[in-house]
């Protein structure tokens, strides 16, 4: 049986992508979670002109993890998020495939599999968020 991050895969990045065509990193978790979850999360197309906008990304990420939606959690499951500090911001996400793993996006490549707890990320990492509707399930 394929993993469900298989289907994600090589879907090219694209600042103001929300499709298979392209995605960014908010974007791709945003396709994870609507199709695998039926989870639907903001897309925020739209609410910046850059992705080079880092205080008003960051500022996105904020709003969403205030809107109750979110809770932080210290051991990370399969879907949850990973938040990462690029530059002096948190701006980037990568979903959860298993604890050490995630699948996310960044500029000039694709969604791939990466691991989180070592190498660049590691550094980088700043917390965990589990969907308020998935707190039952992976606790």
């Amino acid at each position: 049986m394929s993993h469900w991050s298989r289907d994600y895969i090589g879907i090219p990045h694209a600042p103001h992508g929300k499709t298979r065509e392209g995605v960014n990193c908010w974007t791709l978790a945003v396709l994870v979670y609507g199709e695998q979850l039926a989870i639907q999360l903001p897309a925020y197309v739209g609410d910046f002109v850059s992705i080079d906008e880092a205080a008003e990304i960051e500022a996105l990420f904020a709003r969403e993890q205030g809107a109750a939606h979110w809770n932080e959690v210290a051991t990370p499951a399969e879907f949850d998020l990973a938040i990462f500090r690029r530059g002096r911001f948190d701006t980037h996400v990568g979903v959860v495939v298993r604890p050490g793993l995630m699948l996310h996006v960044v500029g000039e490549d694709q969604a791939k599999l990466e691991r989180y707890d070592n190498g660049v990320w590691k550094p980088r990492l700043k917390r965990f968020l589990r969907h308020f509707e998935r707190l039952q399930v992976a606790a």
